[in-house]
């Protein structure tokens, strides 16, 4: 079994403790740290692995409004969610778990959906840091079933090249002939 040096967890100390004491941030006021998530245990939870967790943790939690459920510092691991229910493990590479080369950008051929209340705190936080969209943000409806599915949607590459999609719902509406 791989263990990661005392270096990188003091590291990953020092990175979660920087993010922990940005006032300004979402991840400050965070409350539970260190316990099951407060929304219950999802049933599917992607496991993203990092370049660089401190990085990723500060995207994920300043920029996207995730909050740390716990972490184990001595892996450079965390598991992040959102009061929506959305949860998502951030763990620092260390080949354990590489199955083939991995290569910049991650996460090719995967994109991972956020819901979220409303989108525009992301987007101001993603502007106001500088950080580009990738796409939107833009409005959509989309035929499920017998009505259709309306969000607004803004599209960002985490620091690992991981594409995010933050969306939120603009609720259903019947199957018109003149909108399909």
């Amino acid at each position: 079994m791989h263990r990661y040096s005392a270096s990188l967890a003091r590291s990953f100390q020092a990175d979660f403790d920087a993010v922990l004491n940005r006032k300004s941030d979402s991840v400050a006021t965070m409350i539970g740290l260190d316990a099951p998530p407060r929304s219950g245990w999802a049933k599917l939870v992607p496991e993203l692995l990092v370049s660089d967790i401190g990085a990723s943790m500060v995207f994920w939690c300043d920029r996207l409004g995730f909050t740390i459920a716990y972490r184990r510092l001595e892996e450079a691991f965390a598991y992040l969610e959102r009061p929506e229910g959305a949860q998502i493990m951030l763990s620092q590479r260390s080949g354990k778990w590489e199955t083939a080369p991995l290569d910049r950008p991650y996460g090719r051929g995967v994109m991972f959906q956020v819901y979220v209340s409303s989108i525009e705190s992301v987007q101001r936080s993603l502007e106001a840091a500088g950080w580009p969209l990738y796409a939107g943000p833009r409005e959509v409806w989309r035929s499920v079933g017998d009505r259709q599915a309306g969000q607004r949607e803004i599209f960002v590459l985490d620091p690992d090249g991981y594409l995010v999609m933050v969306a939120d719902d603009l609720g259903e509406r019947p199957l018109s002939t003149d909108l399909a």
